[in-house]
């Protein structure tokens, strides 16, 4: 099935990106209610509060959501002796927030296991996950189950590792993202291409619906995403932005402030590459060259990061945003949905315009047409 809509069971194909870290239960069901398919990022949620976030969400909207995990790329360090090192570079920033430097935990993150148990209780219509490819059991335990899945690709190659896994649609997330890179064939670094040119090269590549992310805010994002065979669009910093997401005020002030170019791609907040703003906090963690790896320095920066949340300072938290930023202008989630869903008019109407077998013969029409004044006035022009 190549409509979103008859796939995900949902009246519009608008995707509300999943924020790791910043979902709220209220904008998930905004968005599902308007007829999109809202999403939950589940990242660092252990499986009673992956039941309790359920719960919640069942009791906001009875129309179809996603929930959303990471995938372990076998990278991920555990809490070892280094962590005491790492903690104290970060001192600094823990009593600008009056929190203590903390101890090392048992864990960083919830293992996968215990997140999809959970999961597959709650029973969400879509599973999303990011930084990877689903293992056949989780695949065949999702159809057995009537969960759909989606992958995320920042590449051609992982689009085609994913179709060829089983998922039921990828999508296509370009450079100029918000947040962490999901790349996992190649660094993030070397896998850095922009919407425009994934978008029609996965389509031509995979044989399921593309979801296109990665700079769309407004209603022409949305047409030019149709327009390149995208079946539908995964939206974030636009949604970020507006009332009903967690994103502090101050955060939400950093969208509407931060022009394209003056975004960052940086590990310094979790250890992996991810797209935001350049404060405080980036810049001093960039200079003084001590990064941990992941997940390590997520847990570690999380602990001032959620004091500073919510202390309201921009300047210490991570203030992901993409490079559409400044076309976020939506301050509630009915705003943007309604701004998107006009684009999926001028969408259809690009698409069937370009489909039209008469296409040829209108082009040589208007070009004749072209000529035709342009010799009809080169007396006058001269």
């Amino acid at each position: 099935m190549s409509d979103l809509r008859t796939l995900f069971g949902i009246t519009h194909p608008i995707v509300l990106g999943p924020f790791g870290g910043l979902s709220s239960v209220a904008l998930t069901a905004a968005v599902s209610n308007a007829g999109g398919l809202g999403s939950f990022g589940l990242y660092g949620y252990d499986g009673d509060r992956i039941r309790a976030t359920g719960s919640e969400l069942r009791a906001a909207t009875d129309r179809p959501f996603a929930l959303n995990i990471w995938l372990p790329t076998g990278d991920e360090v555990e809490p070892n002796p280094q962590h005491t090192v790492f903690a104290q570079a970060l001192q600094p920033f823990y009593e600008a927030v009056g929190v203590a430097v903390p101890t090392r935990p048992e864990r960083y993150v919830p293992p996968l296991d215990e997140q999809l148990d959970a999961i597959w209780e709650v029973a969400p219509a879509v599973l999303s996950v990011v930084f990877g490819v689903p293992s056949p059991e989780v695949v065949a335990e999702a159809h057995d189950r009537g969960i759909r899945i989606v992958g995320t690709a920042t590449t051609v190659a992982e689009a085609v590792a994913l179709a060829e896994a089983g998922v039921d649609a990828v999508v296509a997330t370009g450079a100029e993202a918000a947040g962490h890179r999901v790349s996992f064939l190649r660094p993030a670094e070397e896998s850095l291409v922009g919407t425009f040119a994934l978008v029609p090269q996965v389509v031509d590549a995979v044989g399921v619906p593309v979801i296109a992310a990665g700079g769309i805010a407004d209603r022409r994002g949305v047409a030019a995403a149709l327009a390149l065979g995208a079946a539908g669009v995964q939206v974030g910093t636009a949604f970020l932005a507006t009332d009903e997401s967690a994103a502090t005020a101050a955060h939400r002030d950093a969208i509407r402030a931060t022009a394209a170019d003056d975004t960052v791609l940086t590990r310094a907040m979790s250890g992996r590459l991810a797209r935001g703003a350049r404060n405080r906090a980036v810049r001093a963690i960039e200079a003084s060259g001590t990064i941990a790896p992941f997940p390590m320095q997520n847990w570690l920066t999380g602990r001032f990061r959620t004091a500073a949340g919510e202390q309201n300072l921009g300047e210490l938290q991570s203030l992901w945003l993409g490079q559409a930023a400044p076309l976020a202008r939506g301050t509630t989630a009915a705003d943007v949905f309604a701004e998107l869903a006009a684009g999926l008019v001028d969408g259809r109407v690009l698409v069937e315009w370009i489909r039209d077998e008469r296409l040829p013969d209108r082009l040589s029409r208007a070009t004749s047409e072209l000529d035709s004044r342009i010799r009809e006035n080169r007396h006058a022009w001269e």
